[in-house]
Parts: C-alpha cells; structure tokens; sequence
C-alpha cells in the first residue's frame, strides 16, 4: 500500500522517477531576474526585475500545478504559488 502510494507520487506515466529535471526557461527567468535585484537594488530596473521574477515564478508554479508529471511536481507548483501569494500580502 505504501510503494503504491509513493510510486503515485514520485513516478510519471512512464515509471520513471521525477523529483527534479532541468529547469524550464520560466524558472531561468526567475533565477536570473532575481539574482539581477541584488545587483540593482533600487529604482526602475529592480522594481522591472522584481515584476519579472513574480510573473516567471506564477507561470513556472502554475505550469507545474496543472501540468506536473507527477503529484510532487504538481505540489511544488502548488507550494510555489502559495508562498508567492503570502509572500506579496
């Protein structure tokens, strides 16, 4: 019952294994956009970097939330989304 349930939530459709797998550009926009705020820590272009970074990190959380090869990736989306949504209140 366990290894069915863990296989639920670690395996794709094809038997593999997913828990990590390169990053997609949404997630390299992010990582690149918020890196950059450390550089430009005012004024116009951090305000564009941090809008950047927030629409990347949504498009990345909510591609992972419907689109996610398997139950974890589908939670990483929805813990992704979460935290941006409390991080911004």
């Amino acid at each position: 019952m366990v290894k069915k349930w863990l296989d639920r939530i670690f395996r794709d459709k094809h038997g593999n294994i997913v828990i990590g797998h390169p990053p997609n550009l949404p997630i390299i926009v992010w990582a690149i956009a918020s890196v950059l705020q450390l550089i430009f820590k005012s004024g116009t272009i951090h305000t564009g970097l941090e809008t950047i970074a927030l629409i990347a990190i949504v498009i990345w959380s909510l591609a992972e939330l419907f689109q996610g090869v398997n139950y974890f990736r589908r939670g990483l989306g929805l813990v992704a989304i979460v935290g941006t949504i409390v991080s911004r209140l």
